[in-house]
């Protein structure tokens, strides 16, 4: 079974709430609610690869010192395994905005179990709602 990696991003606002992005219809879990970031291209690190998802996805600039590496995820789903490292980021210049994904929300992580996630990502939930 192939393996893929995947960054994703918790923006973590002044109040304590966290950036999650709905996923656009025609695409695999359409309509859930996700942690933004993408897939790591061939030959670039995962942190080069979060700040390039973070420009393409939302618009925004985040320096490699303002990743703070979190924690991870790790699914098998029907056709493949996903690994994914978690990034807490609560720095970031320009406003997020959605360029990819039908909606944009800032929930608290206690909220987060009201959205529907896609497997992978429900486990981290649990993390950030020790941790913030």
């Amino acid at each position: 079974m192939k393996t893929v990696l995947v960054v994703a991003a918790a923006l973590v606002d002044s109040e304590g709430r966290v950036l999650i992005a709905q996923r656009p219809d025609g695409k695999q879990l359409a309509g859930q609610w996700e942690f933004p970031g993408g897939k790591v291209e061939p030959g670039e690190t995962p942190e080069d690869a979060l700040i390039r998802e973070l420009d393409e996805e939302l618009g925004i600039t985040v320096k490699r010192a303002c990743l703070a590496p979190f924690v991870f995820a790790s699914h098998t789903y029907d056709d493949f395994h996903l690994l994914m490292p978690l990034y807490l980021i609560r720095r970031w210049d320009g406003e997020p905005e959605s360029r990819e994904h039908k909606a944009l929300k800032w929930v608290r992580p206690n909220q987060m179990r009201d959205y529907p996630m896609p497997p992978a990502d429900v486990p981290l939930v649990a993390w950030l709602c020790d941790f913030i």
